[in-house]
């Protein structure tokens, strides 16, 4: 059930603590809820959250990948649009990623890319309603 006027939900997804944490708090500030996980294995193992929210998710784990991961929940029927943090992607996580809609936001973390990636994954996925 949503909550009329609830922030959009970020799950994020990544290994490192430390950017975990930073991530969590950046996003919060941004004025969004954060649900966040160390492994991909515990996010399969979760509830997804009602809509609106986005995924947040490091490819490179000690785990199951960020791709692996999505592709787990894809096959689950969890169709919430994702968003791919990394640095120096190779072609082939490049094309993967495209192949399931994820866009890719590299790493180091600078800017505003992250959010604003967040806040254009959130509009069109609104736009086109749930999948």
């Amino acid at each position: 059930m949503l909550i009329p006027n609830s922030p959009p939900t970020v799950v994020l997804l990544d290994d490192d603590a430390a950017l975990r944490t930073a991530l969590s708090f950046t996003l919060e500030l941004d004025g969004f809820t954060v649900e966040p996980f160390a492994s991909g294995e515990a996010l399969l193992a979760s509830p997804m959250p009602s809509a609106p929210a986005c995924l947040v998710l490091d490819q490179n784990l000690s785990g199951m990948s960020g791709l692996d991961t999505l592709i787990s929940l894809r096959s689950k029927g969890v169709g919430m649009p994702a968003i791919l943090i990394t640095s120096h992607p190779a072609a082939k996580v490049r094309a993967t990623a495209a192949a399931h809609g994820v866009v890719i936001v590299e790493k180091p973390l600078l800017s505003d890319a992250l959010k604003i990636a967040i806040e254009a994954a959130l509009t069109q996925s609104s736009a086109t309603g749930p999948s």
